[in-house]
């Protein structure tokens, strides 16, 4: 197991980003903006494109994770898996501001050495999106999408957040957007990877620990274009407000996912699809994963 350890304060780097991820992106959007016009969404949008416009990237973190204890300070080559994120959030064109919100003060020490804005949360977040509403309530300037960026994925390209965020801006009959690509068959089981399916109108359909669609044969179908949800979500402002009153669900609950709880209410949840390559940090063993695919690449 990879021990966590406070951090020191690095320099930031960065790394190109391919032009296939663009290219879903763009599509996605365009896709989206299309079928906003087609349902009489320009009314929404806003004279000036002022719809949405203002914007705050959240990074909830937490020290308790059951999985993984102390998670967001684990070390990736030399820097804490938080100030990565942080980094690769920085770089996004559509951010207005970026908050760390966490309830653990070792965290929080962490983050304010790397120049990162910190919001204190309370211990009883039941999840990443209650604590990116409370952190949403403390600030003193009022934002219209707050994207949550799980700190999980240090790797996370900046064109994915934007692309989340153009999203919503483009489709104001959804209070939620996210982010899916393609997943590895190797990945078809694994349950700490959520698989999404989605309608013929870009909207998520469902989200699931299992695999889905499921066939009869109970085998993976090397066919079909199963989707992987990425750890990248934006809220329309006020929807998050709701969020934390609207209470549990069924399946929210039986799947442990808190997407579900947005779709089981009856609202609408954007999804864009990107070519990327995901590395989430779920477990220990993760670590040295990420850390192999940075070197054969060269990422610093």
């Amino acid at each position: 197991m990879v021990a966590p350890s406070v951090c020191s304060s690095s320099s930031s780097s960065s790394d190109g980003s391919s032009s296939n991820t663009k290219a879903w992106i763009v599509h996605g959007i365009v896709a989206g903006v299309a079928i906003a016009v087609a349902v009489g969404a320009r009314a929404y949008l806003g004279r000036f494109g002022k719809f949405r416009s203002r914007v705050v990237g959240i990074i909830p973190a937490r020290f308790a994770s059951s999985r993984f204890h102390g998670k967001p300070l684990v070390h990736i080559l030399g820097k804490p898996m938080i100030q990565r994120t942080w980094e690769r959030a920085k770089l996004a064109a559509t951010l207005d501001h970026i908050v760390v919100a966490t309830d653990d003060d070792k965290i929080a020490e962490c983050c304010r050495g790397f120049g990162a804005h910190v919001i204190m949360t309370s211990e009883s977040c039941r999840n990443g999106t209650e604590r990116c509403n409370e952190a949403l309530q403390k600030l003193e300037k009022k934002y219209d999408i707050v994207v949550n960026i799980q700190g999980d994925e240090p790797l996370i390209e900046p064109e994915i957040i934007d692309g989340v965020v153009k999203a919503l801006q483009a489709a104001p009959d959804a209070v939620f957007s996210t982010a899916v690509t393609s997943l590895k068959p190797e990945d078809a089981f694994d349950p700490n990877r959520v698989k999404c399916v989605v309608d013929n109108r870009g909207y998520a359909i469902y989200f699931s620990r299992g695999l889905i669609p499921f066939n009869k044969s109970g085998e993976v179908n090397p066919q079909f274009p199963y989707l992987l949800h990425l750890g990248i979500q934006s809220y329309d402002s006020k929807f998050l407000k709701i969020y934390p009153e609207l209470q549990p669900t069924p399946l929210q609950l039986e799947e442990d996912l808190e997407q579900l709880k947005v779709l089981e209410n009856g609202y609408k949840m954007k999804v864009i699809k990107v070519d990327h390559e995901a590395h989430g940090v779920d477990a220990p063993e993760d670590v040295e994963k990420i850390e192999s695919y940075m070197r054969e690449r060269n990422l610093s």
